[in-house]
């Protein structure tokens, strides 16, 4: 293993903090670091090849609908013909409505598909995997004892000194939704570890605590979807680890996800969690255009009917809503806060067929390998499922896969499951089963024969 191979190994790892804790990773300047960190691993990833003499690559199917959205948004800018606009001549004609953001997207789309591949790549032992997982769930733990800290000392500043004048930060993050969504993956990789039965009974308390402060942080938030997604997930845990047979395993595992619910909500009382809980009932609708679901929902379907088939192009859906908005126009949104919603009205057709295929990959994938033989990278599997599949539902009433920090995580969970169905030559080491599991997670190209 060559240090070029051990650095982008870190910087994998660094890069998923770091992007939670520059306030989401929404701001410009965070987000052009964030490419610079990408390339950074790509170089070392390069490096790494050249002194081993041969290109390691993951043969995961899932990476493909990634890239192909990002060429589709580099179609969506291509010139075909030209057109006059408000008196202007030889306007370039494109797909997109905003061929400036659709560029932009279409980038990010690569960086994302390049940070994917390369976390495949690099999750290459059992040791790895368990470092990872471990990580997480501390960074998850003092992410979340901050949050709370934050939310009880100085509930409108992040950090104390950044403060959103149209937004409800929480946590680092300049909207509390996204905190939500990133805290719904953070958890569910420590709760199917605690289910699975993986945790030696003298670590139990410590994970326990972990989850608990993170559901409370999360509760806390006040984010509707963010607890819809919770409960959703936690269903999801329960019904994977638990076995249809014996009744007593099944009561107790109920009790245990029920203590755990209970536990929850007396923690966030207890802490002054009122508000946040009055504010979850709360009904979907608000005064303000730009976070009326109902309305931005209704309009959003009229501008997917107005560019069928291929869609208002990536990220340019303010300028596809404008148009169509019946509202005064005095605010404009940005967002449809339903990423699927979004997809069809950025990409169209082509869009629904990308996401598609990469939501059937990935429920194949989930389906395999959560029932691996081997203990601890089932509950990897398990855990790393149950996060995908609550920001998936919490998609439905937000827009959090686009803000980078989650969609980070989100391909980090995905790598994870993909990682979890392989066999690794440390498993022996790690006195873990391996009865299961499809040897080897990348696939060589040879430089020499050497």
């Amino acid at each position: 293993m060559t240090l070029a191979n051990k650095i982008a190994y870190f910087l994998i790892i660094f890069v998923v903090i770091f992007t939670a804790l520059a306030y989401g990773t929404v701001h410009q300047p965070i987000i052009a670091l964030f490419y610079l960190l990408v390339a950074a691993i790509t170089v070392l990833w390069g490096i790494d090849s050249v002194i081993t003499g041969s290109f390691q690559f993951s043969p995961s199917p899932l990476q493909l609908p990634i890239y192909a959205i990002a060429v589709y948004g580099f179609i969506q800018v291509v010139p075909f013909g030209h057109v006059s606009v408000a008196g202007v001549e030889n306007v370039p004609r494109t797909i997109s409505l905003d061929p400036f953001s659709t560029e932009m997207n279409a980038l990010h789309f690569l960086a994302l598909g390049l940070f994917f591949s390369a976390a495949l790549v690099l999750f290459d032992s059992a040791k790895r995997l368990r470092r990872v997982v471990t990580i997480l769930m501390i960074f998850g733990f003092i992410f979340a004892f901050f949050a709370i800290l934050r939310w009880v000392v100085s509930p409108t500043k992040i950090y104390g000194i950044y403060e959103r004048q149209f937004a409800q930060p929480y946590g680092s993050f300049v909207n509390r939704h996204n905190f939500a969504a990133y805290m719904e993956m953070l958890v569910a990789l420590p709760a199917a570890l605690v289910l699975t039965g993986v945790v030696k009974r003298d670590q139990r308390l410590l994970y326990l605590t972990a989850i608990i402060l993170m559901a409370v942080a999360l509760f806390l938030s006040g984010s509707r979807g963010g607890l819809i997604s919770l409960i959703a997930e936690s269903i999801m845990l329960v019904m994977l680890t638990t076995p249809l047979r014996g009744t007593q395993k099944v009561i107790v595992r109920l009790a245990l996800a029920a203590a755990m619910l209970i536990a929850v909500v007396v923690g966030t009382i207890f802490v002054g969690g009122e508000s946040s809980l009055t504010r979850i009932a709360e009904t979907a609708s608000s005064k303000d255009v730009t976070t009326d679901r109902t309305h931005i929902w209704r309009v959003t379907v009229d501008v997917v009917k107005n560019n069928l088939p291929f869609g208002a192009g990536l990220g340019a859906f303010g300028v596809a809503f404008t148009p169509t908005d019946d509202s005064s126009g005095l605010e404009r949104a940005e967002q449809a806060h339903n990423d699927y919603l979004q997809t069809l009205s950025d990409a169209g057709i082509v869009g629904l067929l990308i996401g598609g295929v990469f939501l059937f990959l990935m429920v194949r994938t989930a389906s395999r390998n959560v029932r691996r033989q081997n203990d601890f990278r089932r509950a990897i599997a398990i855990g790393a499922a149950a996060g995908i599949f609550g920001v998936l539902v919490h998609s439905i009433f937000d827009f959090v896969l686009h803000t980078t920090a989650i969609s980070v995580l989100f391909l980090l969970l995905v790598a994870l499951l993909i990682a979890a169905g392989q066999k690794y030559p440390d498993d022996l080491r790690n006195q873990e089963t391996h009865r299961s599991g499809r040897k080897g997670s990348v696939l060589p190209i040879r430089f020499s024969d050497r």
